[in-house]
């Protein structure tokens, strides 16, 4: 293996871990933030009736792809409604949520990139491979956290998680932590 070839390695597996720890890092922590209160909700409630099911998880992954900034779809007797619980709600999520994503893939971009880049090109764009351990995250989770009752079902609007959450966040956000790493790191 060439030196170039173990370059590319470290960047892409760098990347690919540090993306998937910043999924996980990211829901867990609204997961503790918020898990306790979306259990005793009435929703919660409601819901766990209908499908047997503990649904908090679920819930909880609904309010993460909400602070990306992507809606949920909810089916209702006059069609489905997209809405999301942290920018749209009065009594919702807190705001705060909306700075948990760029954070995390911030953060996870200076890891990513740490020892590795000699540019800022090379920086941002050993950054920005954090996308290849989020965007799966985000494809899995956006079908898992599916809630279905019946015929019909409940969840993240899945081109909108896999294209926001999944790819652009992580791009962009991992790029400008890429960006900040790489000039620590140079130091």
């Amino acid at each position: 293996m060439s030196a170039t070839d173990a370059g590319v390695t470290r960047v892409v597996g760098g990347g690919i871990g540090a993306g998937i720890a910043a999924w996980l890092l990211g829901y867990l922590a609204v997961f503790v933030g918020y898990g306790s209160r979306i259990e005793n909700s009435l929703g919660s409630g409601v819901l766990q009736l209908l499908t047997g099911e503990d649904v908090t998880w679920k819930l909880v992954g609904w309010l993460f792809f909400n602070a990306h900034n992507v809606a949920v779809e909810i089916p209702g007797l006059f069609g489905e409604t997209a809405t999301n619980f942290v920018t749209g709600a009065e009594e919702g999520a807190s705001v705060a949520l909306l700075v948990l994503p760029p954070v995390v893939l911030v953060v996870a971009g200076v890891v990513a990139v740490w020892g590795t880049a000699d540019s800022p090109v090379s920086a941002a764009r050993n950054g920005a491979a954090v996308a290849l351990g989020y965007l799966p995250a985000s494809v899995v989770s956006a079908v898992l956290f599916a809630v279905s009752v019946g015929d019909r079902s409940a969840g993240p609007v899945l081109v909108t998680a896999v294209l926001l959450a999944g790819a652009v966040y992580p791009l962009v956000f991992g790029a400008v932590g890429g960006l900040v790493g790489g000039h620590f790191s140079a130091d």
